[in-house]
């Protein structure tokens, strides 16, 4: 979640008042660094609201071409996209982040936004001194992780860099990324089964409001790598597909360790947290097509029901 630094206090009062029913883990921008810096990570409500990750933006978006490419759109070959931001703007922030112990997460969506933004992570984690890090395991970031060269995967499993990936991205942008990318820069799309055979600690998450923000969906095209009409055009690589026991971690293991909660959250175990869902279907063996059809019937956080169905 990125809930700007002015409404904080708001979320964090919610949380101690009783109010806040679902948890937060929240990123602010970048331009309000420094105040997260200062103060370091942020906690209220007994883990219910955490403050820790400052969140970049390095490019656009695949859609409106905005995606930073190294080669230009098979579909608009006057322009490669943009960047948002450069080198000299974040490095300074990405070496104090390692100081205050704070996480960092920068979207990323384009070939060479994401090599640009892992190189610039490999820069930052060589220049500062371990000595000087506030977190031996500091687990940055890479928002979206979209369009990777195949050649660059290694930073993700090398220094690591965490691929916070939203599933659902890739049975939307079926429908237009082969134009905009050609068959080739394919390879590198929406990679969630080579990352994971990598090593790599794939997140998933839904990107709402962006997309629909509804985790089934999200679950759903990880398995299914079809739109919700079962289409999925002509070798819109299925390989990326992941299985249905990597599917729930995305969504539940990998999620607590991104966000340094492994020990607490993830799983159900004598002395975690005890935050769960209950559907009406078994998301393990329903026909793929079922899963989006399936709905909440019961929701426990902190082993408080929030939510149950009529």
């Amino acid at each position: 979640m990125s809930a700007p630094w002015k409404d904080v206090p708001l979320l964090e009062q919610m949380a101690r008042d009783g109010e806040a029913t679902a948890r937060v883990y929240n990123n602010i921008d970048m331009g309000d660094a420094r105040a997260l810096m200062a103060g370091g990570p942020r906690d209220a409500g007994d883990g219910l609201v955490i403050t820790r990750a400052i969140k970049f933006y390095a490019d656009g978006a695949l859609g409106s071409r905005g995606a930073k490419l190294f080669e230009p759109y098979s579909d608009r070959p006057d322009t490669t996209g943009l960047m948002l931001t450069s080198r000299e703007e974040v490095m300074p922030l990405y070496q104090e982040a390692l100081r205050t112990g704070v996480q960092i997460a920068t979207h990323a969506i384009g070939d060479q936004g994401n090599h640009d933004v892992a190189a610039w992570y490999e820069e930052a984690l060589r220049s500062v001194p371990k000595a000087e890090w506030k977190l031996a395991d500091p687990r940055w970031r890479i928002e979206h992780a979209q369009i990777i060269r195949p050649s660059d995967y290694h930073y993700f499993d090398e220094l690591p860099i965490i691929a916070s990936m939203q599933p659902s991205h890739a049975i939307g942008d079926l429908h237009f990324a082969a134009d905009r990318l050609g068959d080739a820069r394919l390879d590198g799309a929406y990679a969630w089964h080579t990352l994971v055979d990598r090593g790599v600690i794939v997140v998933g998450g839904s990107d709402a409001p962006v997309e629909r923000g509804d985790p089934l969906i999200e679950f759903y095209a990880a398995v299914a790598r079809r739109d919700l009409n079962g289409f999925q055009g002509p070798d819109w690589r299925p390989n990326e597909a992941v299985d249905r026991a990597t599917a729930l971690k995305m969504f539940t293991q990998w999620p607590a360790y991104a966000s340094f909660r492994e020990d607490e959250l993830g799983t159900i175990a004598v002395g975690k947290r005890g935050d769960f869902t209950a559907f009406d279907i078994d998301l393990m063996t329903v026909p793929a097509a079922d899963i989006p059809k399936g709905r909440a019937v019961l929701t426990v956080v902190g082993g408080r029901i929030v939510h149950r169905a009529d």
